[in-house]
Protein backbone atom coordinates (compact mmCIF):
# COMPACT_ATOMS: atom_id res chain seq x y z
CA UNK A 1 0.00 0.00 0.00
CA UNK A 2 1.39 3.54 -0.95
CA UNK A 3 0.00 6.83 -1.72
CA UNK A 4 -0.22 5.91 -5.73
CA UNK A 5 -3.05 3.18 -4.59
CA UNK A 6 -4.40 5.93 -2.42
CA UNK A 7 -4.99 7.69 -5.65
CA UNK A 8 -6.73 5.17 -7.70
CA UNK A 9 -9.45 4.44 -5.09
CA UNK A 10 -9.80 8.50 -4.71
CA UNK A 11 -9.49 9.78 -8.15
CA UNK A 12 -5.98 10.05 -9.90
CA UNK A 13 -6.84 12.86 -12.03
CA UNK A 14 -10.26 14.07 -11.09
CA UNK A 15 -11.63 17.66 -10.36
CA UNK A 16 -9.61 18.56 -7.43
CA UNK A 17 -6.38 17.94 -9.43
CA UNK A 18 -8.26 19.50 -12.51
CA UNK A 19 -8.92 22.53 -10.37
CA UNK A 20 -5.47 22.82 -8.69
CA UNK A 21 -3.90 22.89 -12.04
CA UNK A 22 -5.43 24.74 -14.23
CA UNK A 23 -6.23 27.50 -12.06
CA UNK A 24 -3.29 27.38 -9.40
CA UNK A 25 -0.13 25.79 -10.44
CA UNK A 26 0.00 26.50 -14.35
CA UNK A 27 -0.43 30.85 -13.79
CA UNK A 28 2.66 30.26 -10.99
CA UNK A 29 4.82 29.37 -13.60
CA UNK A 30 4.37 32.03 -15.19
CA UNK A 31 7.04 34.38 -12.44
CA UNK A 32 9.87 32.42 -13.57
CA UNK A 33 9.45 32.53 -17.06
CA UNK A 34 9.33 36.55 -16.61
CA UNK A 35 11.94 36.89 -14.15
CA UNK A 36 14.79 34.59 -15.99
CA UNK A 37 14.59 36.78 -18.94
CA UNK A 38 13.28 40.09 -18.89
CA UNK A 39 16.46 41.39 -17.62
CA UNK A 40 17.29 40.69 -21.55
CA UNK A 41 15.10 43.42 -22.38
CA UNK A 42 16.24 45.49 -19.74
CA UNK A 43 19.72 45.77 -20.59
CA UNK A 44 19.22 45.62 -24.07
CA UNK A 45 22.78 47.33 -25.60
CA UNK A 46 22.86 50.49 -26.96
CA UNK A 47 25.55 51.92 -28.87
CA UNK A 48 28.14 54.15 -27.15
CA UNK A 49 27.38 57.88 -28.01
CA UNK A 50 29.85 59.83 -26.67
CA UNK A 51 30.66 61.11 -29.89
CA UNK A 52 27.20 61.23 -31.49
CA UNK A 53 25.23 63.88 -30.91
CA UNK A 54 21.58 62.09 -29.54
CA UNK A 55 19.74 65.02 -31.00
CA UNK A 56 21.02 64.04 -34.59
CA UNK A 57 19.88 60.14 -33.47
CA UNK A 58 16.49 61.41 -32.68
CA UNK A 59 16.24 63.56 -36.00
CA UNK A 60 17.25 61.12 -38.37
CA UNK A 61 15.99 57.47 -36.43
CA UNK A 62 19.73 56.15 -36.73
CA UNK A 63 19.70 52.59 -36.09
CA UNK A 64 22.96 50.83 -35.74
CA UNK A 65 23.22 46.97 -35.79
CA UNK A 66 25.71 44.56 -34.77
CA UNK A 67 27.42 45.27 -31.23
CA UNK A 68 30.50 43.37 -31.89
CA UNK A 69 31.33 43.99 -28.15
CA UNK A 70 28.00 42.66 -26.67
CA UNK A 71 26.92 40.25 -29.01
CA UNK A 72 23.35 41.72 -29.54
CA UNK A 73 22.25 43.59 -32.15
CA UNK A 74 21.81 47.26 -31.80
CA UNK A 75 18.25 48.77 -31.87
CA UNK A 76 16.74 52.66 -32.10
CA UNK A 77 17.45 53.86 -28.74
CA UNK A 78 14.65 56.12 -29.33
CA UNK A 79 12.57 53.25 -28.99
CA UNK A 80 13.46 51.44 -26.04
CA UNK A 81 14.13 53.22 -22.90
CA UNK A 82 17.14 50.41 -21.53
CA UNK A 83 19.31 49.89 -18.43
CA UNK A 84 21.96 50.68 -20.94
CA UNK A 85 20.35 54.25 -22.59
CA UNK A 86 19.83 55.48 -18.80
CA UNK A 87 23.25 54.41 -17.36
CA UNK A 88 25.68 52.99 -19.47
CA UNK A 89 25.76 55.08 -22.37
CA UNK A 90 29.49 56.01 -22.46
CA UNK A 91 30.60 52.77 -20.49
CA UNK A 92 31.69 49.36 -21.67
CA UNK A 93 28.55 46.67 -22.38
CA UNK A 94 30.92 44.39 -20.43
CA UNK A 95 28.67 45.06 -17.57
CA UNK A 96 25.16 43.51 -19.08
CA UNK A 97 27.28 40.64 -19.01
CA UNK A 98 28.53 41.52 -15.40
CA UNK A 99 24.53 41.57 -14.40
CA UNK A 100 23.88 38.27 -16.40
CA UNK A 101 26.63 36.09 -14.49
CA UNK A 102 25.60 37.60 -11.39
CA UNK A 103 22.34 36.71 -11.96
CA UNK A 104 23.14 33.35 -12.57
CA UNK A 105 25.41 33.05 -9.11
CA UNK A 106 22.08 34.65 -7.49
CA UNK A 107 19.90 31.51 -9.09
CA UNK A 108 22.98 29.34 -7.83
CA UNK A 109 22.59 30.13 -4.09
CA UNK A 110 18.86 30.00 -4.24
CA UNK A 111 18.47 26.94 -5.81
CA UNK A 112 20.66 25.48 -3.15
CA UNK A 113 18.57 27.11 -0.20
CA UNK A 114 15.00 26.59 -1.28
CA UNK A 115 15.89 22.62 -1.63
CA UNK A 116 16.36 22.13 1.90
CA UNK A 117 13.28 24.64 2.70
CA UNK A 118 11.05 22.51 0.05
CA UNK A 119 11.78 19.16 2.01
CA UNK A 120 12.10 20.58 5.47
CA UNK A 121 9.32 22.89 5.65
CA UNK A 122 6.96 21.59 2.37
CA UNK A 123 6.58 22.61 -0.70
CA UNK A 124 3.31 25.14 -0.20
CA UNK A 125 4.98 27.79 2.50
CA UNK A 126 8.03 27.65 0.78
CA UNK A 127 6.23 28.49 -2.59
CA UNK A 128 5.58 31.77 -1.34
CA UNK A 129 8.55 32.42 0.55
CA UNK A 130 9.89 32.55 -3.03
CA UNK A 131 6.94 34.32 -4.20
CA UNK A 132 7.37 37.34 -1.76
CA UNK A 133 11.30 37.64 -2.02
CA UNK A 134 10.52 37.91 -6.18
CA UNK A 135 8.02 40.51 -5.88
CA UNK A 136 10.24 42.96 -3.65
CA UNK A 137 13.08 43.03 -5.34
CA UNK A 138 11.28 42.94 -8.87
CA UNK A 139 9.20 45.80 -8.13
CA UNK A 140 12.31 47.41 -6.09
CA UNK A 141 13.89 46.85 -9.60
CA UNK A 142 11.72 49.44 -11.10
CA UNK A 143 12.88 52.20 -9.00
CA UNK A 144 16.75 51.64 -9.34
CA UNK A 145 18.94 54.92 -9.92
CA UNK A 146 22.05 53.37 -10.78
CA UNK A 147 23.63 50.47 -12.35
CA UNK A 148 24.91 48.80 -9.22
CA UNK A 149 21.35 49.58 -7.75
CA UNK A 150 20.11 47.12 -10.22
CA UNK A 151 22.46 45.03 -10.65
CA UNK A 152 22.04 44.47 -6.51
CA UNK A 153 18.26 44.35 -6.89
CA UNK A 154 18.30 41.84 -10.07
CA UNK A 155 20.50 39.65 -7.60
CA UNK A 156 17.72 39.30 -5.34
CA UNK A 157 15.40 38.38 -8.46
CA UNK A 158 17.45 36.13 -9.26
CA UNK A 159 17.89 34.38 -5.99
CA UNK A 160 14.54 32.98 -6.45
CA UNK A 161 15.01 31.79 -10.27
CA UNK A 162 14.14 28.97 -10.91
CA UNK A 163 13.50 27.67 -7.24
CA UNK A 164 10.08 29.65 -7.91
CA UNK A 165 9.45 27.23 -10.98
CA UNK A 166 10.27 24.11 -8.44
CA UNK A 167 6.59 23.86 -6.71
CA UNK A 168 4.05 24.52 -9.11
CA UNK A 169 6.36 21.51 -10.93
CA UNK A 170 6.63 19.01 -8.36
CA UNK A 171 3.02 19.72 -6.16
CA UNK A 172 1.01 18.48 -9.40
CA UNK A 173 3.14 15.49 -10.27
CA UNK A 174 2.66 14.41 -6.65
CA UNK A 175 -1.33 14.87 -6.07
CA UNK A 176 -2.13 12.48 -9.69
CA UNK A 177 -1.36 9.26 -10.12
CA UNK A 178 1.53 7.42 -12.56
CA UNK A 179 -0.28 7.22 -15.44
CA UNK A 180 -1.44 11.24 -15.48
CA UNK A 181 2.44 12.75 -14.44
CA UNK A 182 3.45 12.84 -17.98
CA UNK A 183 0.30 14.70 -18.55
CA UNK A 184 0.92 17.21 -15.78
CA UNK A 185 4.72 17.95 -16.74
CA UNK A 186 3.39 18.78 -20.09
CA UNK A 187 0.98 20.99 -18.77
CA UNK A 188 3.52 22.82 -16.75
CA UNK A 189 5.73 23.47 -19.77
CA UNK A 190 3.23 24.92 -21.93
CA UNK A 191 2.38 27.29 -19.45
CA UNK A 192 6.26 27.95 -19.15
CA UNK A 193 6.39 28.57 -23.01
CA UNK A 194 3.49 31.02 -22.60
CA UNK A 195 5.24 32.87 -20.78
CA UNK A 196 8.25 33.76 -22.64
CA UNK A 197 5.80 34.16 -25.83
CA UNK A 198 3.63 36.77 -23.79
CA UNK A 199 7.07 38.13 -22.37
CA UNK A 200 8.02 39.14 -26.06
CA UNK A 201 4.91 40.63 -26.15
CA UNK A 202 5.55 42.67 -23.15
CA UNK A 203 8.34 43.69 -24.19
CA UNK A 204 7.13 45.04 -27.52
CA UNK A 205 4.30 46.72 -25.88
CA UNK A 206 6.31 48.43 -22.59
CA UNK A 207 8.83 50.31 -24.09
CA UNK A 208 10.49 51.73 -21.13
CA UNK A 209 12.80 49.08 -18.80
CA UNK A 210 10.93 50.42 -15.82
CA UNK A 211 7.65 49.58 -16.72
CA UNK A 212 8.82 46.51 -17.79
CA UNK A 213 9.93 45.89 -14.27
CA UNK A 214 6.99 46.76 -13.08
CA UNK A 215 4.89 44.58 -15.35
CA UNK A 216 6.55 41.51 -14.89
CA UNK A 217 6.67 41.62 -10.87
CA UNK A 218 3.27 43.84 -9.48
CA UNK A 219 0.38 41.55 -11.12
CA UNK A 220 2.48 38.29 -9.08
CA UNK A 221 1.18 39.85 -5.87
CA UNK A 222 -2.21 37.73 -6.60
CA UNK A 223 -1.13 35.31 -6.18
CA UNK A 224 -0.65 34.77 -2.76
CA UNK A 225 -4.62 34.91 -2.70
CA UNK A 226 -3.68 30.92 -3.46
CA UNK A 227 -2.37 30.49 0.10
CA UNK A 228 -6.11 29.64 1.04
CA UNK A 229 -6.31 26.69 -2.08
CA UNK A 230 -3.03 25.64 -2.68
CA UNK A 231 -2.40 22.18 -0.64
CA UNK A 232 0.61 20.70 1.08
CA UNK A 233 1.82 18.01 -0.56
CA UNK A 234 0.05 14.71 1.06
CA UNK A 235 3.07 12.53 -0.30
CA UNK A 236 5.69 15.26 1.76
CA UNK A 237 3.35 14.90 4.75
CA UNK A 238 3.38 11.26 5.05
CA UNK A 239 7.01 11.41 4.44
CA UNK A 240 7.28 13.65 7.43
CA UNK A 241 5.07 11.88 9.66
CA UNK A 242 2.04 14.01 9.72
CA UNK A 243 -0.18 11.18 8.92
CA UNK A 244 -3.12 13.26 10.00
CA UNK A 245 -2.63 16.21 8.17
CA UNK A 246 -2.50 14.28 4.78
CA UNK A 247 -5.73 12.46 5.41
CA UNK A 248 -7.61 15.78 5.69
CA UNK A 249 -6.21 16.35 2.23
CA UNK A 250 -6.62 12.99 0.90
CA UNK A 251 -10.15 13.17 2.28
CA UNK A 252 -11.01 16.93 0.71
CA UNK A 253 -9.44 15.40 -2.44
CA UNK A 254 -12.04 12.63 -2.50
CA UNK A 255 -15.13 14.73 -1.77
CA UNK A 256 -14.44 16.90 -4.38
CA UNK A 257 -13.80 13.95 -6.74
CA UNK A 258 -16.87 12.81 -5.38
CA UNK A 259 -15.33 9.35 -4.55
CA UNK A 260 -14.87 8.14 -0.95
CA UNK A 261 -11.55 6.73 1.13
CA UNK A 262 -11.89 3.80 2.39
CA UNK A 263 -11.15 2.56 5.92
CA UNK A 264 -9.43 -0.80 4.86
CA UNK A 265 -7.00 1.78 3.28
CA UNK A 266 -6.25 4.46 5.73
CA UNK A 267 -5.80 1.18 7.77
CA UNK A 268 -3.18 0.49 5.51
CA UNK A 269 -1.75 3.67 5.17
CA UNK A 270 -1.27 4.29 8.41
CA UNK A 271 0.00 0.82 9.20
CA UNK A 272 2.76 1.63 6.41
CA UNK A 273 3.77 5.26 7.34
CA UNK A 274 2.83 5.39 10.97
CA UNK A 275 4.73 1.95 11.26
CA UNK A 276 7.70 3.22 9.73
CA UNK A 277 7.96 6.42 11.01
CA UNK A 278 8.24 4.36 14.60
CA UNK A 279 10.34 2.10 13.36
CA UNK A 280 12.72 3.25 11.07
CA UNK A 281 14.95 6.61 11.88
CA UNK A 282 14.41 7.70 8.30
CA UNK A 283 11.45 8.77 8.62
CA UNK A 284 12.28 11.06 11.35
CA UNK A 285 15.45 12.35 10.02
CA UNK A 286 16.52 15.89 8.30
CA UNK A 287 17.99 14.34 4.69
CA UNK A 288 20.62 15.92 3.45
CA UNK A 289 22.95 16.25 0.08
CA UNK A 290 25.13 13.18 2.07
CA UNK A 291 22.12 11.28 1.73
CA UNK A 292 22.06 11.35 -1.99
CA UNK A 293 25.30 9.56 -2.48
CA UNK A 294 25.09 7.21 0.69
CA UNK A 295 23.71 4.17 -1.38
CA UNK A 296 25.12 2.95 -4.59
CA UNK A 297 22.16 2.62 -6.67
CA UNK A 298 21.09 6.28 -5.69
CA UNK A 299 24.64 7.54 -6.42
CA UNK A 300 24.71 6.33 -10.28
CA UNK A 301 21.58 8.09 -10.21
CA UNK A 302 22.22 11.83 -8.81
CA UNK A 303 25.60 11.94 -10.41
CA UNK A 304 23.64 11.43 -13.89
CA UNK A 305 20.82 13.52 -13.66
CA UNK A 306 22.90 16.16 -12.15
CA UNK A 307 25.60 15.86 -15.25
CA UNK A 308 22.23 16.39 -17.62
CA UNK A 309 20.36 19.08 -15.75
CA UNK A 310 23.78 20.83 -15.74
CA UNK A 311 23.84 20.70 -19.44
CA UNK A 312 20.10 20.98 -19.95
CA UNK A 313 20.04 24.30 -18.18
CA UNK A 314 22.83 25.77 -19.83
CA UNK A 315 22.04 25.06 -23.02
CA UNK A 316 18.34 26.39 -22.85
CA UNK A 317 19.28 28.97 -20.91
CA UNK A 318 22.79 29.52 -23.77
CA UNK A 319 20.36 29.53 -26.46
CA UNK A 320 17.41 31.61 -25.26
CA UNK A 321 20.49 34.18 -24.56
CA UNK A 322 22.06 33.49 -27.64
CA UNK A 323 18.24 34.35 -29.54
CA UNK A 324 19.40 38.14 -29.47
CA UNK A 325 22.99 37.64 -30.98
CA UNK A 326 20.83 35.80 -34.29
CA UNK A 327 20.37 38.06 -37.38
CA UNK A 328 17.12 40.13 -37.93
CA UNK A 329 14.47 41.52 -35.38
CA UNK A 330 15.14 40.76 -31.41
CA UNK A 331 12.14 40.88 -30.15
CA UNK A 332 10.92 38.44 -33.09
CA UNK A 333 13.85 36.07 -32.40
CA UNK A 334 12.82 35.71 -29.33
CA UNK A 335 9.49 35.34 -29.79
CA UNK A 336 10.12 32.69 -32.37
CA UNK A 337 12.29 30.89 -29.63
CA UNK A 338 9.50 30.43 -27.30
CA UNK A 339 7.05 29.64 -29.73
CA UNK A 340 8.87 26.81 -31.05
CA UNK A 341 8.79 24.92 -27.95
CA UNK A 342 5.13 24.50 -27.96
CA UNK A 343 5.04 21.96 -31.21
CA UNK A 344 7.61 20.19 -29.29
CA UNK A 345 4.34 19.12 -27.20
CA UNK A 346 2.60 18.07 -28.96
CA UNK A 347 4.68 15.26 -29.78
CA UNK A 348 6.17 14.26 -26.37
CA UNK A 349 2.23 13.97 -25.25
CA UNK A 350 1.90 10.59 -26.92
CA UNK A 351 5.54 9.30 -26.85
CA UNK A 352 6.07 9.65 -23.45
CA UNK A 353 3.26 7.67 -22.80
CA UNK A 354 4.36 5.17 -25.28
CA UNK A 355 8.28 4.80 -25.39
CA UNK A 356 8.78 6.32 -21.51
CA UNK A 357 11.23 8.65 -20.31
CA UNK A 358 14.75 7.86 -20.76
CA UNK A 359 14.34 6.92 -24.76
CA UNK A 360 12.95 10.64 -25.33
CA UNK A 361 15.04 12.41 -23.37
CA UNK A 362 18.20 10.74 -25.25
CA UNK A 363 16.55 11.19 -28.47
CA UNK A 364 16.04 14.79 -27.74
CA UNK A 365 19.09 15.78 -26.52
CA UNK A 366 21.17 14.13 -29.76
CA UNK A 367 18.51 15.50 -32.27
CA UNK A 368 19.26 18.90 -30.35
CA UNK A 369 23.25 18.81 -30.44
CA UNK A 370 23.49 17.63 -33.93
CA UNK A 371 21.33 20.87 -35.17
CA UNK A 372 23.84 23.24 -32.71
CA UNK A 373 26.70 21.36 -33.79
CA UNK A 374 25.90 21.75 -37.57
CA UNK A 375 25.64 25.46 -37.00
CA UNK A 376 29.54 24.91 -37.88
CA UNK A 377 28.74 23.96 -41.40
CA UNK A 378 26.43 26.50 -42.53
CA UNK A 379 26.95 29.60 -40.22
CA UNK A 380 27.45 32.18 -42.86
CA UNK A 381 23.96 31.26 -43.91
CA UNK A 382 21.86 33.02 -42.40
CA UNK A 383 18.27 31.38 -43.16
CA UNK A 384 20.40 27.97 -42.31
CA UNK A 385 21.45 29.15 -38.88
CA UNK A 386 17.90 29.94 -38.11
CA UNK A 387 16.59 26.90 -38.67
CA UNK A 388 19.33 24.80 -36.91
CA UNK A 389 19.18 26.95 -34.01
CA UNK A 390 15.23 26.46 -34.02
CA UNK A 391 15.46 22.50 -34.54
CA UNK A 392 18.16 22.84 -31.50
CA UNK A 393 15.35 24.49 -29.68
CA UNK A 394 13.33 22.28 -30.06
CA UNK A 395 15.43 19.85 -28.82
CA UNK A 396 16.63 21.03 -25.85
CA UNK A 397 13.10 22.28 -24.75
CA UNK A 398 12.05 18.55 -25.25
CA UNK A 399 14.78 17.58 -23.11
CA UNK A 400 14.20 20.09 -20.25
CA UNK A 401 10.42 19.33 -20.27
CA UNK A 402 11.25 14.96 -19.64
CA UNK A 403 14.13 15.77 -17.42
CA UNK A 404 12.59 17.21 -14.32
CA UNK A 405 9.62 14.51 -14.53
CA UNK A 406 12.21 11.84 -14.82
CA UNK A 407 14.31 12.94 -11.63
CA UNK A 408 11.35 13.76 -10.19
CA UNK A 409 10.25 9.91 -10.37
CA UNK A 410 13.80 8.58 -9.65
CA UNK A 411 14.00 10.09 -6.56
CA UNK A 412 12.62 8.83 -3.56
CA UNK A 413 10.03 11.76 -1.28
CA UNK A 414 12.18 11.89 1.15
CA UNK A 415 15.06 13.20 -0.75
CA UNK A 416 12.89 14.55 -3.61
CA UNK A 417 13.14 18.01 -3.19
CA UNK A 418 16.73 17.78 -2.26
CA UNK A 419 17.89 15.96 -5.22
CA UNK A 420 15.98 17.98 -7.76
CA UNK A 421 17.34 21.15 -5.88
CA UNK A 422 20.90 19.75 -6.26
CA UNK A 423 20.33 19.04 -10.00
CA UNK A 424 19.12 22.57 -10.12
CA UNK A 425 21.90 23.88 -8.12
CA UNK A 426 24.27 22.29 -10.64
CA UNK A 427 22.41 23.40 -13.69
CA UNK A 428 22.80 26.82 -12.25
CA UNK A 429 26.29 26.67 -12.72
CA UNK A 430 25.50 27.13 -16.67
CA UNK A 431 23.92 30.34 -16.71
CA UNK A 432 27.13 31.84 -14.78
CA UNK A 433 29.29 30.68 -17.67
CA UNK A 434 27.09 30.60 -20.48
CA UNK A 435 26.98 35.08 -20.60
CA UNK A 436 30.88 34.64 -20.95
CA UNK A 437 31.00 32.04 -23.29
CA UNK A 438 28.73 34.22 -25.56
CA UNK A 439 30.11 37.41 -25.16
CA UNK A 440 33.65 35.77 -25.77
CA UNK A 441 31.95 33.74 -29.21
CA UNK A 442 30.23 36.73 -30.58
CA UNK A 443 30.27 36.98 -34.01
CA UNK A 444 30.86 32.99 -34.22
CA UNK A 445 28.87 29.92 -34.04
CA UNK A 446 31.44 28.68 -30.77
CA UNK A 447 28.48 28.89 -28.54
CA UNK A 448 26.74 26.87 -30.39
CA UNK A 449 28.70 24.22 -30.94
CA UNK A 450 30.12 24.19 -27.14
CA UNK A 451 25.91 23.64 -26.44
CA UNK A 452 26.11 21.12 -28.94
CA UNK A 453 28.56 18.59 -27.49
CA UNK A 454 27.15 19.16 -23.91
CA UNK A 455 23.64 17.71 -25.22
CA UNK A 456 25.34 14.83 -26.94
CA UNK A 457 26.92 14.00 -24.23
CA UNK A 458 24.24 14.45 -21.92
CA UNK A 459 22.22 12.01 -24.40
CA UNK A 460 24.64 9.44 -24.06
CA UNK A 461 24.70 9.42 -20.28
CA UNK A 462 20.90 9.13 -20.16
CA UNK A 463 20.96 5.58 -21.45
CA UNK A 464 22.33 4.47 -17.93
CA UNK A 465 19.32 5.63 -16.09
CA UNK A 466 16.49 3.00 -15.26
CA UNK A 467 13.11 3.48 -17.03
CA UNK A 468 9.94 5.23 -14.90
CA UNK A 469 6.96 5.19 -17.02
CA UNK A 470 4.01 3.81 -14.76
CA UNK A 471 5.79 3.10 -11.59
CA UNK A 472 5.35 4.01 -8.53
CA UNK A 473 7.04 6.45 -7.08
CA UNK A 474 9.29 5.66 -4.31
CA UNK A 475 8.51 6.69 -0.39
CA UNK A 476 11.87 6.19 1.15
CA UNK A 477 15.88 5.20 0.82
CA UNK A 478 15.03 1.78 1.13
CA UNK A 479 12.80 1.81 -1.51
CA UNK A 480 14.98 3.41 -3.85
CA UNK A 481 17.82 0.73 -2.88
CA UNK A 482 15.42 -2.27 -4.17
Amino acid sequence: MDLDNVLEEIGEFGKYQKNLIFFVFLPCMFPCAFHAYNQLFMGTASTNCCSINLEIIEEKNLRIRNDCLSGYNFIDIRKFDSVTKEFLICETNFRLTLALILFGIAGFIGSYLFGYFQDRIGRQPSFFLYLLIECIFGIATAFANNFWVWSILRFGVGFTVPAILSTPYVLPIELVGPKYRTRCTIYSNIAYSFGLVALAGIVFVFKNWRYLALITSAPFLLFFIYWWYMPESPRWLLASGRYEEAVKILNNMARINGTQLTNIHLIKLKEKFMGEKNTLPQKTKKYGVNDLFKYKSLRKKTIIITFIWFTNTSVYVGLSYYAPALSGDKYLNFFLAGLVELPTYIILWPTMEYYGRREILCLSMLIGGIACILTFIVFENQDLTRILYCVGKMGISSSYVVLPLFASELYPTVVRGIGMSFGSVAGMLGPVFIPIINYLGVGSCLPIVIMGILLILGGVFSLLLPETKNVHLPETVNENVK
